[in-house]
């Protein structure tokens, strides 16, 4: 599903910092894995680039044997906006539109509308408990609630790819509890593959695998629990 081979990236020139070096991870379908490291050692670099919104400098980023590294800025535009979906901790939710259409966004963004459109967002928004809200607009839910839209919004076109940037940081404990959960039960159920990047030992131990991400390179942690 997800293959990162050899990536490389460097800010500042040839001379400039090395931020990823000759790094190798593998995302399989129904895999989901977090990514955890101390600030400034290169998480949301690698976010970017599996993302497609930054180039590496050498290596290959390859999502269902295609190689964003070598698309262009269009391509890589539409691969993102069909095969991958973002849950950011910022719930970026549009204020005019109602749940049920913010849900609906990737759908028609991708050319899908009618009944079975609607028939997904009505399962989605019944799989994160918010049915009842669908005609509501973001400024009147809560925030446990527009990052439970968010999610569900991130998984509506069935993407192969879900990518997780803080999902939880600005949540209590409660909520985001609730979100983990629900972000892992859709994951696994559309057989996807998910990237969490997380400074959150308790939202990590909700993925399957965790890497630690250091100046020497991503290291497979020794597994402490295993999620529900």
């Amino acid at each position: 599903m997800l293959d990162v081979r050899n990536l490389s990236k460097s800010y500042g020139g040839p001379s400039g910092r090395r931020v990823l070096d000759r790094l190798q991870l593998t995302v399989r379908p129904g895999e989901y894995v977090a990514i955890v490291g101390e600030s400034g050692v290169g998480k949301s670099t690698l976010l970017n680039l599996v993302a497609g919104l930054d180039v590496p400098d050498g290596g290959e980023i390859l999502l269902e044997g295609r190689d964003l590294a070598r698309m262009d800025e269009t391509a890589r535009t539409r691969l993102r906006r069909s095969r991958m979906g973002f849950v950011f901790q910022a719930f970026h939710l549009l204020p005019h539109l109602s749940v049920a259409r913010n849900v609906g966004l990737p759908l028609a963004l991708n050319g899908q509308a009618g009944a079975a459109a609607d028939e997904r967002v009505a399962e989605l928004l019944a799989a994160v408990g918010l049915e009842d809200r669908a005609g509501s607009l973001p400024r009147e839910l809560s925030s446990g609630q527009m990052q439970r839209v968010a999610v569900a919004r991130a998984l509506a076109h069935r993407p192969a790819l879900v990518l997780a940037d803080e999902p939880t940081g600005n949540l209590d404990p409660d909520n985001a509890a609730v979100v983990l959960e629900i972000l892992r039960a859709q994951i696994k159920r559309d057989n996807a593959a998910g990237m969490l990047v997380t400074h959150s030992a308790n939202a990590a131990a909700t993925t399957d695998h965790v890497y630690e991400l250091t100046r020497a390179g991503l290291q497979l942690r020794a597994p402490t629990s295993t999620p529900a």
